[in-house]
């Protein structure tokens, strides 16, 4: 069931949620897409906080805890070999298939995300139009110099002697390229959102719970920009009352129809 909030100049559309929002995007010249967890559930990715989410089943390991003790540093190098949080080797979805179609029609500028999964690339997003905000689980870097290494190739040496990978160029400590837990929001990428907001006419959620900050008050700055904001999310949000457009619905589903009425395919 679909709740709709709708402004009063958007109160001409159809009672079809798909059409709505493909009006709503439509009518826009420069759409920005802010993902949560939500999106990535529909391809088997848990999400964080609900019940049998991510961080009820472990405690999560902070950034002081990783650079500081040898012994949560292993235990963070076993989660990730081990795939414990289940954050990689999934597929894309019909959601970001159809996020993917928005940005191969120029429709979309750039899509901000909370999720580490590397979906949206593997959907064909270009990587430069991808924003991620807490990092990406599926590859590392170094602490310090920030050089990249894939899990793969860390994987053999840590599972014959159990010791945490350090850097060959520099010595420092070699982590997932995740946010964890008290460390510091990634300058680059926050700038980058900001850039993007701000230039948006249209901010769309897509599966956010909207109540991770810093991240969630990207939305808010669009509103406060004078985008128009739509928010698709299966449970209500902190910012639904600041949304022209609320959606509960499966993202999937939605995505796919409202791509279909943008983009219909040609009559043969």
């Amino acid at each position: 069931m679909a709740r709709l909030l709708v402004r009063p100049h958007l109160r001409r559309m159809s009672n079809d949620p798909a059409d709505r929002l493909a009006r709503l995007i439509a009518a826009s010249r420069r759409v920005v897409v802010f993902t949560g967890a939500g999106i990535s559930t529909e391809s088997g990715i848990p999400d964080f906080r609900s019940p049998g989410g991510v961080w009820s089943r472990m405690q999560p390991i902070t950034f002081q805890e990783f650079t500081r003790d040898p012994a949560k540093r292993a235990e963070a190098w076993r989660r990730a070999f081990s795939g414990a949080a289940g954050w990689t080797g999934r597929r894309p979805n019909a959601g970001h298939q159809a996020v993917a179609r928005l940005v191969q029609a120029g429709k979309v500028s750039a899509v901000i995300t909370q999720n580490v999964d590397n979906l949206h690339q593997d959907s064909g997003i270009p990587p430069e139009k991808v924003i991620e905000l807490h990092g990406n689980a599926s590859y590392a870097a170094c602490l310090d110099c920030g050089q990249r290494f894939e899990l793969e190739d860390l994987r053999a040496p840590f599972e014959a002697n159990g010791a945490p990978p350090v850097c060959a160029d520099c010595g420092g400590l070699i982590k997932t390229a995740t946010i964890a837990f008290g460390q510091a929001m990634p300058e680059g990428p926050m700038a980058r959102a900001r850039e993007e907001t701000l230039a948006a006419d249209l901010m769309l959620v897509l599966g956010s719970s909207l109540a991770v900050y810093p991240a969630a008050g990207f939305p808010l700055l669009a509103k406060e920009a004078g985008a128009e904001l739509a928010i698709v999310n299966r449970e209500p949000t902190p910012q639904d009352a600041c949304a022209g457009l609320v959606l509960h619905e499966e993202i999937g589903l939605l995505m796919t129809a409202v791509v279909t009425r943008l983009y219909p395919a040609p009559q043969t």
